[in-house]
C-alpha cells in the first residue's frame, strides 16, 4: 500500500527537472498524475516514463493560461475521478541583473507566472474538487525567496510573494486543505544551469553538504508535505538547501 494510493494530483512544470521528480514519487506511492507544460512531445515522453496513462495524463499549455488551467482540472477529474493534491512548481527567470533595470514587462510577467498562476491553480482546484472533498497543495517557492538574492532579485522577490500567499491561504482554506511550500537552493536542472554551469564545484563548496541539489532531493520533502505523515502542518516553507543559508549563501 503506497501513502498515495487513490490519490489523484496535478503537478505543474513537470515534463522534467523537479517536477517530473516530484511526479514520479506520487506515481511510486500510488497516485495517479496529470502534468503539465507547455511542449507537448516533452510530455508525451514524461508520460510514458512515468507508466502510461494509467498512471499518467498530460495537458499541455502555458501554466498562466487560465483556459489551459480549467481544461487541466478538468480533463484530471473527468480521467481519475477526483483532484486530491496540488502541486505549483511552475516557475519562469527571464531576467538576470539589477532590478534597478529591470524591464518592467518582464516583471510583470514573472509575477503572472510565479505567484498569480499559482493562485489561479489554486482556485480551480478548490472550486472543483478540493472546497468540498478536501486535500492538499505544495508550492514550490526559493530561498532566493528568503533574502536579497542579487542577479535574480526580482524572480527572488516574486518566490517571497509565493511563500506569503501559502500562508494566507493555509489560514483561509484550513482544516479541510492544507497548503504548503518548500524553498529549494539550486538544484541541478535545466532551469538553473545558469547559476552553476562550469562552476559547479566552486559553487558547491559553498554548502556544508558540499553538493548541489537534485531533483529527488526536492520530490521526497514534496511528497511528505502531502502526505497524512503531514497531517499536522500548514502554511510552512520547508528549506531544501543543503545547509547553504546558514553560512549566508542562496
Amino acid at each position: 500500500m503506497g501513502r498515495f494510493d487513490g490519490k489523484v494530483a496535478i503537478v505543474t512544470g513537470a515534463s522534467r527537472g523537479i517536477g517530473l521528480a516530484v511526479a514520479q514519487r506520487l506515481v511510486d506511492e500510488g497516485a495517479r498524475v496529470c502534468i503539465t507544460a507547455r511542449k507537448q512531445e516533452a510530455l508525451d515522453a514524461a508520460v510514458a516514463a512515468l507508466g502510461g496513462p494509467g498512471h499518467a495524463i498530460a495537458v499541455a499549455g502555458k501554466s498562466d493560461d487560465a483556459a489551459h488551467q480549467a481544461v487541466a482540472v478538468a480533463r484530471t477529474i473527468a480521467t481519475f475521478g477526483s483532484l486530491d493534491l496540488l502541486v505549483n512548481n511552475a516557475g519562469i527567470n527571464p531576467a538576470y541583473g539589477p532590478i534597478i533595470v529591470l524591464d518592467l514587462d518582464a516583471a510583470r510577467k514573472i509575477v503572472e507566472v510565479n505567484c498569480i498562476a499559482a493562485l489561479a491553480w489554486v482556485q480551480h482546484a478548490h472550486g472543483a474538487w478540493m472546497g468540498e472533498h478536501g486535500g492538499a497543495v505544495v508550492n514550490v517557492s526559493s530561498v532566493a525567496g528568503l533574502k536579497p538574492a542579487p542577479g535574480i532579485g526580482f524572480y527572488g522577490s516574486s518566490k517571497a510573494m509565493l511563500k506569503h500567499l501559502t500562508e494566507e491561504l493555509a489560514v483561509e482554506l484550513g482544516p479541510t486543505i492544507r497548503v504548503n511550500a518548500v524553498a529549494p537552493a539550486v538544484v541541478k536542472t535545466a532551469f538553473a544551469t545558469a547559476l552553476f554551469e562550469g562552476r559547479e564545484e566552486e559553487v558547491a563548496a559553498g554548502y556544508p553538504l558540499k553538493r548541489l541539489g537534485v531533483p529527488e532531493d526536492i520530490s521526497g520533502v514534496v511528497a511528505f508535505l502531502l502526505s497524512e505523515d503531514a497531517a499536522w502542518i500548514t502554511g510552512q516553507t520547508v528549506v531544501i538547501d543543503g545547509g547553504t543559508t546558514l553560512t549566508g549563501g542562496v
